[in-house]
């Protein structure tokens, strides 16, 4: 006999193919890329929220006040 259990030889056959397996690893790297793109979005559409809010709301208001001061 060699000295290794049978249980011995399934434990390490079971963490060896833990270790080689990537089926988990796509779903991980999609997860990320999806978490990435949402900040981006996230901080693009305040940036353009408040540009928005600046220059169209601001010119609405200046014609207001131009229209009331008359």
């Amino acid at each position: 006999m060699n000295g290794k259990s049978q249980d011995e030889k399934s434990v390490k056959h079971l963490l060896n193919r833990f270790v080689r397996d990537e089926s988990g690893a796509t779903a991980m790297e999609y997860g990320m890329i999806v978490a990435i793109l949402s900040v981006i979005i996230i901080a693009g559409i305040g940036a353009i929220g408040q540009t928005t809010r600046d220059q169209v709301f601001g010119a609405v208001i200046n014609s207001i006040n131009v229209v009331l001061s008359m």
